[in-house]
């Protein structure tokens, strides 16, 4: 949905998520999952936290922004993607693709201490590693290519990784997440792929990354002649980013904040999110300036109710300045 107002001017969108994570084991919850129970000043359940509250808070700013449409220099669009857990982002990316100039995304993820400017990239990868398959039983034995993947995960895990740098506290970190091969209990297998995820900075970007994964797919391949070369499949590359805290948003929210007596520090963020894929595009992107929470993709996630007025008064606040309507 996009508020248009009465004069050109710059497009701004918020965005949340509709999906949600796992419920995991609802018995283990103090209220289900699903129950919405406020409960001494907390609103509990899945999703609550990320993010639900933001679309709701985002909803109310929208209806009151189309109230005061003639006064705004620009609009504002409303994007809930119900795509967001898998990782896939679907609904945002088609919307960014066919969408035109796009000044700034603020994304509502939760958390009031911070106003996150920027995250650590991400480089994914599958890594089909290949042994010779044979009779377990045989009486030659031939190459496993488990065992090879178990020598990967090694070769990976000792890989030295640079430090923070300046203005970029994060460090790079490299993670296999994955292990998957293998099949009944009579055959060698032949394959077995791993799931590799490199979380980057400005010390280690994607090339940087890639170079890495290959110098240790190669080391192992060397020690392993008689196997078929290890494939590596790259399926997502999303960089590194940080916003000066001169972006008029960044301004803009921090002044906002200010008004209603919220403090939030501007941070740069380990995980990654769709702001470094908006990055990419050129697009800047806030990750995060949101409600109180604990739980997040944990058991009993939660929202502290009171901290919802003030962040829809920040956010409100910010869009009318940026849109021009003083």
């Amino acid at each position: 949905m996009e508020i248009a107002g009465a004069r050109p001017g710059p497009r701004y969108v918020l965005d949340a998520c509709l999906d949600t994570a796992p419920f995991g084991d609802e018995a283990a919850w103090k209220h289900p999952p699903a129950s919405a129970a406020a409960v001494d000043g907390w609103l509990h359940g899945r999703g609550a936290a990320d993010s639900k509250v933001a679309v709701a808070i985002f909803s109310h700013i929208g209806v009151r922004l189309a109230s005061a449409a003639d006064q705004l220099h620009g609009s504002v669009v409303l994007l809930f993607d119900v795509d967001e857990h898998t990782g896939s982002f679907g609904g945002a990316k088609t919307y960014f693709r066919d969408s035109g100039p796009v000044d700034g995304v603020m994304i509502g993820y939760p958390g009031g201490k911070h106003i996150v400017v920027g995250g650590r990239g991400v480089l994914r990868a599958r890594l089909h590693v290949h042994g010779v398959s044979s009779h377990s039983g045989g009486s030659r034995p031939t190459p496993n290519a488990i065992v090879k993947a178990a020598a990967l995960v090694r070769e990976l895990g000792a890989a030295a990784l640079p430090g923070p740098v300046a203005g970029f506290p994060p460090a790079p970190k490299l993670t296999v997440t994955a292990i998957s091969g293998g099949e009944g209990y009579s055959v060698v297998p032949d394959l077995c792929t791993l799931n590799v995820d490199v979380r980057l900075t400005p010390a280690l970007d994607d090339r940087a990354g890639e170079a890495l994964l290959r110098a240790c797919v190669k080391a192992v391949d060397h020690a392993w002649p008689d196997t078929a070369p290890t494939h590596v499949e790259l399926t997502t590359r999303w960089p590194p980013y940080a916003l000066p805290v001169t972006s008029p948003m960044v301004r803009e929210l921090a002044g906002s904040a200010g008004v209603y007596g919220l403090a939030p520090t501007p941070k740069i963020a380990g995980p990654s999110n769709i702001g470094n894929y908006l990055a990419g595009l050129g697009i800047p992107a806030t990750a995060g300036f949101g409600v109180d929470y604990e739980g997040l993709h944990a058991t009993d996630e939660r929202i502290r109710i009171a901290s919802i007025a003030p962040v829809q008064a920040v956010y409100h606040r910010t869009l009318l300045r940026l849109l021009g309507a003083r």
